[in-house]
């Protein structure tokens, strides 16, 4: 349970630090992220964008069909003999 803790403690301006450092593998003062601190940092940012943004806000998310082929499927023309 200290891992939830944890994430109900993550203020926006924490999410963003984490965020940008898994990103681009570095902490702001320019530090490499170890591959454990990447790990760590990516699952703290998920938690918390499931607790604070709505899913199409959220890291990896994929909308369930593209519109063009939503409208494709709209405008298939039935050919009849």
């Amino acid at each position: 349970m200290q891992f939830e803790k944890l994430i109900s403690q993550i203020t926006p301006d924490i999410y963003q630090n984490l965020k940008q450092a898994v990103e681009i593998g570095r902490w702001p003062n320019g530090q490499s992220l170890t591959s454990e601190q990447r790990e760590l940092s990516l699952q703290a940012v998920i938690a918390y964008e499931a607790k604070h943004l709505p899913e199409d806000q959220r890291t990896g998310f994929i909308p369930v069909a593209c519109k063009s082929q939503q409208s494709a499927s709209a405008d298939t023309i039935k050919i009849t003999q």
